[in-house]
């Protein structure tokens, strides 16, 4: 991922033999002016050095590749392995910067099988379910109670979560989002809203300004918006290249299969209203004061891609809804409904880790 994101990757592995190692350590301890540098845990690892020069040859072997390979140095002399080490460094910049590798085509998959009708995973949902006042009252704070209790008990030290809002533009995220937060430790979460790349995070690969906010154990941490926009907004707007959001299917999916693996909790939702929802919210903000911030031009201009988003979202829910970090789509037509079932879903994922 990072060769593809224009990184130049440079692996060395340095290697000496047990006896020039044990040489170096006696040499080291013999000087007074250098003898800090050898400690209880150098002697300790030389005799491990038979373990260690096993593990580091299975390592060289198995992540040795095309694009970042190995390059194994000698390093018992240090004026060889210092020379050795800054010429190949010379050598792979003068070579990056007097070709331009050609960029692969881009694939052209499809996403599934070719559609033989209309219907969509979002085009199924039944957006007519609703709640009335007093139920979705009743059932927020029974969700809301659960949840709390969930991030109280002592196994969750041992878990993290990262939830991710996506959604139709004004399908109610920031509402879901509060309703979530009402029922944490103000301590225990953060709340990172996503907007356009900073000219430092446009510096970085794409997933750097994501991976920074990752909570550690026992926190939450929630994307309003999320690295999805890659495969969404960036896509449709053409602000990547097709191979760039092509290749992102790939690069997500191993993003949340390595934070589950490491215990933490994905849960991603997709808030889905209908198009003449999203009118009729669109010119309630135009007409209530306090709303107006809520509706810019880009609104307006998504909204007249309505088709090419769906198809994204499309593509995006049946590629990276995985077993170990699946999509919910929330039915949020009836604002109520939709946050008791983020709610919900948030407990029953809590339980399902717990």
């Amino acid at each position: 991922m990072l060769n593809d994101e224009k990184l130049i990757v440079v692996k060395f592995y340095l290697h000496v033999t047990k006896k020039q190692q044990r040489k170096q350590l006696d040499r080291l301890a013999a000087n007074p002016r250098t003898a800090w540098r050898v400690t209880k845990e150098d002697w300790e690892n030389l005799l491990l050095y038979d373990q260690a020069e096993e593990a580091g040859e299975h390592l060289v072997r198995v992540t040795s590749a095309p694009h970042a390979p190995w390059l194994v140095i000698e390093g018992a002399n240090t004026r060889y392995r210092d020379l050795a080490v800054g010429q190949t460094v010379l050598d792979v910049l003068r070579r990056a910067l007097e070709t331009r590798a050609r960029r692969p085509p881009a694939p052209q998959p499809r996403a599934g099988l070719p559609r033989l009708d209309e219907r969509t995973v979002l085009s199924e949902l039944d957006l007519s379910q609703k709640l009335s006042g007093s139920v979705y009252a009743r059932e927020l704070e029974k969700w809301q109670g659960r949840l709390a209790l969930l991030t109280r008990e002592k196994k969750f030290r041992k878990h993290s979560l990262v939830a991710l809002f996506e959604g139709t533009d004004a399908a109610g995220k920031g509402g879901a989002i509060r309703r979530v937060a009402r029922a944490l430790d103000p301590r225990i979460y953060n709340i990172v809203p996503i907007s356009a790349p900073s000219d430092e995070e446009k510096a970085h690969p794409y997933l750097w300004r994501f991976w920074r906010h990752l909570p550690r154990l026992g926190h939450f941490t929630i994307f309003d918006r999320s690295w999805y926009g890659r495969v969404l907004v960036e896509r449709v707007d053409g602000l990547c290249s097709e191979v760039d959001w092509w290749r992102a299917y790939s690069e997500i999916n191993d993003l949340e299969a390595e934070l589950v693996e490491h215990g933490v909790v994905v849960a991603k939702f997709w808030l889905a209203i209908s198009r003449e929802e999203q009118l009729r919210r669109f010119r309630e903000r135009e007409r209530t004061r306090y709303k107006r911030f809520k509706i810019t031009p880009a609104d307006w201009r998504n909204r007249k891609r309505w088709d090419a988003y769906t198809e994204a979202v499309c593509t995006m829910v049946e590629r990276t809804s995985t077993e170990t970090a699946r999509w919910t789509l929330v039915e949020a037509e009836d604002k109520y409904f939709g946050r008791v079932k983020v709610l919900e879903t948030f407990c029953a994922r809590l339980e399902e880790s717990l």
